[in-house]
């Protein structure tokens, strides 16, 4: 069967009507069978990755509180430090004030 043939036999508006729903057809066949399944794994996968980057969200979220809990902790720890040794040092004066009295 030769084109030209199909042509003057049918003419040229059936012919390409029929080239045309071929290669619709072809397109959606090629659609099912290969990109169909593609698109489906990569779905999975996205939501796979999406689970994974939520969970390091929360993750990060929970180690920056453990941060933040442990730097107050060591600031409460700086302030009573400095407190001891601001008592300390007030003790320390006081027994040399009375040293130096006694000594008077």
């Amino acid at each position: 069967m030769d084109i030209a043939s199909l042509v003057s036999d049918y003419g040229f508006p059936i012919v390409a009507v029929v080239g045309l729903g071929y290669f619709i057809y072809y397109v959606w066949s090629f659609i099912n069978s290969e990109i169909k399944p593609a698109l489906n794994k990569m779905h999975v996968a996205l939501i796979r990755v999406i689970d994974q980057t939520r969970m390091l969200d929360q993750d990060m979220i929970r180690l920056q509180q453990k941060v933040n809990v442990v730097l107050e902790y060591r600031a409460r720890q700086e302030v009573l430090e400095d407190t001891k040794e601001k008592e300390a040092l007030a003790e320390k004066e006081k027994i040399t004030r009375q040293t130096q009295r006694n000594k008077k």
